[in-house]
């Protein structure tokens, strides 16, 4: 398993979806994030997870 974080433009971008729907995700604790300073960072299969169930939700 992967242990690469990553950042919020590249989890918005995976996630095909804007910075703030990927904030708010994270704050209603709908996606695993860990702030690091003042940066926000997702675990990148957390990530995947999260787009595989919502690309099956979409079908």
């Amino acid at each position: 398993m992967s242990d690469r974080m990553l950042s919020l433009a590249e989890t918005s971008s995976v996630l095909n979806v804007s910075e703030v729907t990927v904030k708010r995700w994270a704050r209603e604790h709908l996606l695993k994030s860990v702030k690091q300073g003042s940066e926000l960072l997702f675990p990148e299969p957390d990530v995947l997870k999260y787009k595989e169930i919502n690309d099956r939700l979409k079908k």
